[in-house]
């Protein structure tokens, strides 16, 4: 059976906690059908279609979690680290490419193009990604949506995403439940506020390059000042 890869990313907008890069390698045969972009599954179905994904023998995986730190770093921006992330997603799969293998990553650029280009760059100057730098890229707007790899590639960044969450909202249960930590979120914005009043800074897990991380701190700032 021909296999393909399909690579996608979550979390790229919370204002709290790191981004997830999945890679999914697999015959398209082998792909539940009930796929989705994981934004229209619940938590439940995300979840058995990832154990039913990493339990296929046909199926290999690969990940890597985005912390923080590296996307508030200065040196770089958003669109690298997203293609850096796919390209060690891809790279995480292992060895187990082949030269006819073709890549499709959902689109996280404006053009579609240039995203896969960047991709196909990274794997082939990748020292330990040889055997993908005969691959074919392709990167498409929606392709969550209508690739069964990419899809599930989607599933499988959103579950180990979402269990990033869900530790660190046991690390800061002390300050409340931090929601799901994106900006649109009312609970994430509660909590960081409650935490930057109770400690005058930030969480360490929220991404301080973020204009809702200077929001709250403006927001605390100014609720300080009308007390006194």
């Amino acid at each position: 059976m021909h296999s393909r890869i399909g690579s996608d990313e979550a979390g790229k907008g919370p204002v709290l906690g790191p981004m997830v890069c999945a890679a999914v390698r697999a015959p398209p045969s082998v792909i539940p059908d009930d796929i989705d972009d994981s934004k229209r599954l619940d938590v439940s179905t995300r979840r058995q279609l990832q154990e039913t994904l990493r339990s296929h023998t046909a199926v290999d995986i690969g990940t890597v979690v985005i912390p923080v730190t590296r996307i508030d770093d200065p040196r770089t921006n958003m669109n690298t680290i997203t293609v850096n992330g796919h390209i060690e997603a891809i790279i995480d799969i292992g060895e187990v490419a082949e030269s006819t293998d073709t890549i499709i990553a959902d689109a996280s650029d404006v053009s579609e193009s240039r995203f896969a280009r960047r991709i196909k760059t990274g794997l082939t100057e990748a020292t330990d990604a040889a055997q993908y730098s005969q691959c074919t890229v392709e990167a498409r707007h929606g392709a969550d949506e209508d690739d069964p790899l990419v899809a599930a590639a989607s599933v499988i960044a959103k579950v180990r995403r979402d269990e990033e969450i869900t530790t660190l909202a046991k690390e800061y249960e002390t300050y409340g439940p931090i929601g799901s930590g994106y900006p649109s979120d009312q609970t994430t914005r509660e909590f960081l506020q409650r935490y930057t009043r109770a400690t005058g800074e930030l969480p360490d897990c929220a991404r301080r390059s973020w204009a809702t991380a200077d929001q709250i701190l403006e927001t605390v700032e100014q609720s300080s000042l009308s007390d006194i």
